[in-house]
């Protein structure tokens, strides 16, 4: 299954979708000839082009992957994703980020 992802002049995914695997190109040349703009295609094992696109991802041309969209100002892209600049505490606790301390808190739940 061809599976294609439109971006717009600022490489940002406007759209994703099936092309036809009965044609050689996977129905790029169709996508072209009736929906018009710039297509990419996409793969769901993340294999290449880093990860799957979704709405919103960016498509980085020198580097041939989709982007997903940064978190917060302060993450650090690597690859196709983010990291806050601050490692996440490996416990069992929830946490949450908080930018403007650019640290991790602690949820706390009510108690039920």
């Amino acid at each position: 299954m061809a599976l294609w992802a439109e971006i717009d002049s600022n490489n940002v995914v406007l759209r994703v979708t099936v092309g036809n695997d009965n044609e050689p190109d996977g129905g790029y040349q169709w996508l072209l000839d009736n929906l018009g703009g710039t297509w990419i295609q996409t793969y769901e094992t993340n294999a290449i082009r880093g990860t799957y696109a979704g709405i919103g991802y960016s498509y980085n041309a020198t580097e041939d992957i989709f982007i997903t969209p940064q978190p917060y100002p302060s993450w650090i892209r690597s690859g196709s994703f983010w990291n806050a600049p601050i490692p996440m505490p490996a416990d069992d606790k929830m946490y949450s980020w908080n930018e403007d301390e650019l640290s991790w808190e602690e949820l706390v739940l009510p108690a039920g």
